[in-house]
Parts: C-alpha cells; sequence; structure tokens
C-alpha cells in the first residue's frame, strides 16, 4: 500500500471511491473509443503579444502568483505572462538569459513542476516554462487535447507571439507527447529536443497495449468516470498518485512511497486541478491516446538531437517506443532514484544532464 498522511475520514472515503473506480474499469473494460529577466535583477520589458500577470485565474483558482508571490528567489529572476492564442489565454513563466529554453509539463502538474530546476537553467538560457492550452492557470480549451493540436498551439505562442523561432525544448510526460509533435510538425525550429520519461505511442506501442501499462491509464481514459470519482477530493487523489508512480511506488514493484512532493507543492498543482475544465482537460490527454497513436504513426522521423531520460529501469523500454521516429538519440540516461518525477526527485542530476546537452549544442 502506498504511504499516506490522510485522515481516516478520507481513507474510508477513498476506500469507496476506489472499489467504485474498480467496478467501473470492469464494466468499462474494452469499451473505450478508438478513437526573459536583467542581470540586475529588474523587470525586463513584456514581451511582444504578452502582459505580466498576477491577477486570479478563471474559475476562482486564485491568482497565478500564489505559489511565488513570497518567493524571493522566484521573483528576482522569473515573471508570469500570458498571451492569447486562437482563443486560449496561454500562462507561462519566464526568465534568465541565453538562447531559449521551453519546458513542457506532464499530468498532474503545471509549469511549477520545473520550479526547483529553473534558476539553474535560468543562469544559462531564457527559460519559457509553460501551461499547456487547458491546463494550469491557461483559461479556454483547445478544440481537442491530443499532442499535435496542443503542440500548434505551443508553436502559434512561442513563434507568432514571442517570435521565437529557434527553441531548445523539454518535454515531461504527456508534455513530452507535445514535444515530439513539435519537433515533428517544426523540426527546423527545434535546436535540440529533450524527451523525459514518456513511452510515445505510434508504431511501436499501440494504444491498446499503452493502456496496459497501468491501471491509471484506462481509468483516465473513460468518459465522466475520473471526473465523478476524483473531483470533491482532488488533493488527495494527486497526494496518492504522486507516491504511486515516485521512487519505490507501487507502480515500479515497490513497497510504496510517499509523494516526493511537499504539502504546499501539492496545494499547487491541486489549485489549478480543482478548476472542472482543467480536471477534464487533464484526462482528455488520456482520452486522445488513439488520435496520438494515429498522429505519430504517421509523421516522418524526426532528426533533431535528442536526449531520452527516464526513472531508474525504464531507459530501454521507453528508447525502444521513441527511436522509430526520433532517429537522432545521442543521448540516454536514466535517473538515479528517481521514479516518474525527475526534476522532483532528483534534480542536481536532471539540471547537470540538461545543462551538458543543451550547452553543447546551444549557439555560441
Amino acid at each position: 500500500m502506498i504511504t499516506t498522511t490522510a485522515p481516516p475520514t478520507t481513507a474510508v472515503r477513498w476506500s469507496r471511491r476506489l472499489a467504485a473506480l474498480a467496478a467501473a474499469l470492469v464494466l468499462t473494460a474494452g469499451c473505450t473509443t478508438a478513437g526573459e529577466s536583467t542581470p540586475d535583477g529588474s523587470a525586463p520589458d513584456t514581451a511582444p503579444g504578452s502582459s505580466a500577470t498576477g491577477t486570479a485565474a478563471a474559475g476562482g483558482a486564485g491568482p497565478v502568483d500564489a505559489a511565488t508571490h513570497d518567493d524571493a528567489e522566484f521573483n528576482r529572476l522569473f515573471r508570469h505572462e500570458s498571451a492569447d492564442v486562437d482563443g486560449v489565454r496561454m500562462h507561462y513563466v519566464t526568465g534568465g538569459t541565453g538562447e531559449p529554453l521551453v519546458l513542457l509539463h506532464g499530468w498532474p502538474q503545471s509549469w511549477y513542476q520545473w520550479r526547483p530546476i529553473m534558476p539553474a537553467l535560468a543562469e544559462r538560457f531564457t527559460v519559457y516554462a509553460l501551461d499547456l492550452p487547458g491546463l494550469g492557470d491557461s483559461e479556454g480549451a483547445p478544440p481537442s487535447y491530443d499532442k499535435a493540436t496542443l503542440a500548434r498551439y505551443v508553436h502559434t505562442l512561442l513563434a507568432d507571439e514571442l517570435g521565437l523561432r529557434r527553441v531548445n525544448l523539454v518535454g515531461h510526460d504527456l508534455g513530452a507527447g507535445v514535444g515530439f509533435q513539435y519537433a515533428a510538425q517544426f523540426p527546423d525550429e527545434v535546436v535540440r529536443y529533450a524527451h523525459l520519461d514518456y513511452p510515445l505511442p505510434g508504431p511501436a506501442l499501440d494504444a491498446a497495449t499503452y493502456r496496459t501499462l497501468s491501471w491509471h491509464l484506462a481509468f483516465h481514459d473513460q468518459d465522466t468516470f475520473p471526473e465523478t470519482i476524483v473531483a470533491d477530493d482532488v488533493r488527495e487523489y494527486l497526494d496518492l498518485f504522486f507516491g504511486y508512480v515516485a521512487y519505490g511506488g507501487t507502480s515500479f514493484g515497490g513497497p510504496g512511497a510517499e509523494s516526493p512532493y511537499s504539502d504546499a507543492q501539492i496545494d499547487e498543482f491541486a489549485r489549478t486541478y480543482r478548476r472542472p475544465q482543467v480536471l477534464t482537460g487533464g484526462f482528455e490527454l488520456y482520452r486522445t491516446l488513439e488520435q496520438d497513436e494515429r498522429d505519430n504513426t504517421a509523421a516522418a522521423p524526426v532528426d533533431v538531437p535528442t536526449m531520452v531520460m527516464t526513472a531508474e529501469g525504464l531507459l530501454a523500454f521507453t528508447r525502444s517506443t521513441v527511436e522509430p521516429r526520433l532517429t537522432a538519440v545521442t543521448h540516454a540516461v536514466e535517473v538515479p532514484a528517481a521514479g516518474h518525477w525527475l526534476p522532483q526527485e532528483n534534480p542536481d542530476f536532471v539540471t547537470t544532464e540538461l545543462l551538458a546537452f543543451f550547452t553543447e549544442g546551444a549557439d555560441q
């Protein structure tokens, strides 16, 4: 069992919900549809097409700087911004100096997953940590959460709104699905790409097989079931889930683990996912798996220099699913003593590897 600090009443409530989940999965099995900052720390000019933000996000989620308002180190280096992209107000955080380095988060996270390593990256690069369309403190929803569509939103933000025509790119988890599609659709605009802990659906891994890798992949795919079960206890669910796929978690065959995130960090992720549209948007990332498989299979092989980084023990499998489409994997590494949450569980190792990889390819 995963260890948890939840009080008894929460544990009882979740035992009932998880029993309902088990029944739901039995009933629905096989029924899914195939388908920048100045050196002195002063505030720089706002980028074209964007605006500095500290206001509340839609849906009563609280201010976008809720987790960083009193973070002196952060506020010396970074700022919150947003820009309108095809009906979606996309939120992002930026700061640093040098060539652009774009960070794409996974589920159930936001730009904030990168907070532990952003200051070190910003010493060498201008960092852009995005909230994906429909997620985090981005407002509005894209027409689809398939990764090819989300990649086009990210491209419009970066290339058209911010004028970034050559970027270094990092994607983690489902954000790596978006990262791959960005590199596939705009290969001449990606200098280097780091693909973090995400088996790639496509010619080497079909959607049906993908869902067998973990119970949550099948559960999150179901229409309305995840929202119904999770909505009243979003924070508790995230806390349990973070532990499930952490180093030593039961997902990795371990005895169980607590979340590697602090209470305050989990509060920040839950702040955004409590918004119903964002909660649904997160699950939609999973419900588009068949479309992702089709899009990735149809994509031409990409020869952008790539690094693959995974949790301990998962490199060989992940690499086997990536290399049919990312044909220039120049570096591949497992993160020691890390489960799925690489930047949180071993930030020093991840930072060192990313800096080495991107500095090698950065414009001098």
